[in-house]
């Protein structure tokens, strides 16, 4: 690998690379993976935008988000676990952000189980909770998790 990470939209033909990190980045038992298929409905709306983040040509993360007019979501964000701590995510925030807001959007949003770390790479880019629905997450593992909504304006 090379270290030298390239961000870009993705194609419909990058879905495989994508699902790649996605198996790697969400662990069954939360049951937060998406499918190919939810994924793909992503690439027929004009308002949503998937991201890739590249070594070379491997892929080591993705953003999926969607606006709705002033109102941006981030959907999903995963990083290759191999590659976590090397700032992949904060370029992956910071990308979805800028597109977003281009797409004028300025209110942000995304959903999360409550006990996922990344809750810390949120809070370091301005988010913070703003919402919380008790049990809201049923795992394969049959833990029942709340889910948190967070905000960054």
């Amino acid at each position: 690998m090379s270290g030298a990470i390239r961000l870009a939209p993705a194609r419909v033909g990058d879905i495989a690379a994508v699902m790649r990190v996605m198996e790697a980045a969400f662990d069954p038992a939360y049951g937060e993976a998406w499918s190919t298929a939810q994924l793909l409905t992503l690439f027929a709306l004009p308002s949503a935008r998937v991201a890739v983040a590249w070594d070379g040509d491997t892929p080591c993360g993705f953003s999926a988000a969607r606006v709705a007019g002033p109102e941006s979501e981030l959907l999903l964000l995963a990083v290759d676990p191999a590659r976590r701590g090397q700032g992949i995510g904060k370029r992956l925030i910071d990308d979805w952000l800028a597109w977003a807001e281009e797409q004028g959007a300025d209110d942000y949003f995304l959903e999360m189980r409550a006990d996922n770390d990344a809750v810390h790479l949120y809070a370091r880019t301005g988010f913070t909770e703003c919402g919380r629905r008790p049990h809201y997450y049923r795992g394969g593992d049959g833990v029942v998790r709340d889910a948190i909504t967070m905000r960054r304006s």
